[in-house]
């Protein structure tokens, strides 16, 4: 038996940031918390929207998301939502404001800890549907938050957890290219390669989901075939829309389940003083976890290179090792400042993670020491 859900209301085009008035008048909220980073404050996009809002709600705001979503950061925004007595959110930038914006709209509504709502602790079955609204804007073609059901957080212990919930999805994501346009060539890069390993390890994943299946190939055409032009020129129009759409499909596909990719950049993501970016992470990952897993991907490997735009025979982890160098990513772990020391550690992590039920092999602890190794200097 295959339980299928689909999703949410999506506008997407360019142009789509001025529908956010009628969007929180529909739902009913007046006095918004938009949930934020100093990125996104810096590059003036935060103006943008505030202007789009105008007299439509007495919106509040709130900067502080840090790269990877802490528990205390949704915390201290989930204070300033019940002292400002607030009835939604708005979540403006990257999957990590558009994250933490969904754990302060659960915890601000839902008995604490937040820890007991974590989906490895049992946690998705007391998520209920008093999670406040949640407008998404997403700011860079990467994670695809804004139509996804899960929200990715450092807690206190240390650990980056899944909150996973039908309640969690956004009731709106509001999908504009246009302010995408100028994001930096290594942010387009990074965030674009989020996407398209999104889009493999969803296709890749065991599950049976025909529906997602598809959306995910269609969302890596897309991807591979736009990410370098849209890091070329910030300013490509198309390619800039072909790869929010490819973010986009690529959480969409969320719903058949991830893999060995998510196991290890989440334990990595959450590595003290070292604020290592998600998409760069799955870039590095990915060749290493896409050779562990040839043996028992041959009967669907000719889809899954046509779909990268690569002849009959292809070998996808050589493309994405390519792929990455030509984009100017790190080659390895190490460039990205992780230590040999860290891998045991990872490996233990990557064992508990929720992704790594979903893998389409069954991976060992000595697996994904193999796996991080392989990754390590590239």
């Amino acid at each position: 038996m295959a339980t299928i859900t689909y999703l949410t209301t999506i506008q997407f085009d360019f142009g789509a940031l001025r529908l956010l008035p009628g969007e929180l008048q529909r739902l009913g909220v007046t006095r918004p918390l938009i949930v934020t980073d100093r990125g996104v404050v810096a590059a003036g996009l935060l103006a943008r929207v505030t202007e789009a809002i105008g007299s439509a709600a007495d919106a509040r705001t709130w900067d502080g998301t840090p790269p990877n979503p802490t528990e205390d950061a949704v915390m201290l925004a989930a204070q300033v939502y019940r002292e400002q007595a607030c009835d939604g959110l708005v979540a403006v930038g990257g999957g990590s404001s558009i994250d933490l914006a969904k754990a302060v709209a659960l915890i601000a509504t839902h008995p604490e800890p937040l820890l007991q709502y974590a989906a490895v602790e049992g946690g998705a079955a007391r998520i209920t549907a008093k999670v406040a609204p949640l407008v998404a804007i997403p700011t860079t073609a990467g994670t695809g938050s804004e139509v996804g059901r899960g929200s990715v957080i450092v807690m206190r212990n240390g650990r980056k957890l899944g909150l996973l919930s039908p309640h969690l999805l956004p009731k709106v994501a509001l999908c504009d290219p246009e302010l995408t346009l100028g994001l930096p060539a290594m942010l387009t890069a990074a965030t674009g390669m989020d996407a398209i390993a999104h889009c493999i390890e969803t296709f890749c994943a065991p599950s049976v989901n025909p529906p997602a299946e598809a959306i995910a190939l269609d969302g890596l055409r897309r991807g591979c075939a736009h990410i370098e032009r849209a890091t070329r020129d910030g300013g490509d129009r198309q390619a800039r829309w072909e790869m929010m759409m490819a973010a986009m499909e690529g959480a969409m596909a969320f719903q058949k389940g991830l893999g060995a990719v998510h196991a290890l950049s989440h334990p990595l993501g959450a590595l003290k003083g070292r604020p290592l970016h998600h998409g760069t992470l799955n870039a590095v990952l990915l060749p290493a976890v896409l050779r562990f897993n040839a043996p028992v991907l041959e009967a669907r490997a000719r889809t899954l290179t046509d779909a990268m735009g690569l002849p009959a025979g292809a070998d996808p982890a050589a493309f994405i090792e390519g792929l990455n160098a030509r984009l100017g990513l790190p080659a390895g772990l190490a460039a990205m400042g992780v230590r040999r020391d860290d891998l045991p550690g990872i490996a233990d992590a990557a064992l508990l993670d929720h992704c790594h039920a979903t893998n389409p092999r069954a991976a060992t602890r000595d697996d994904y020491l193999g796996m991080l190794e392989a990754s390590f200097e590239g």
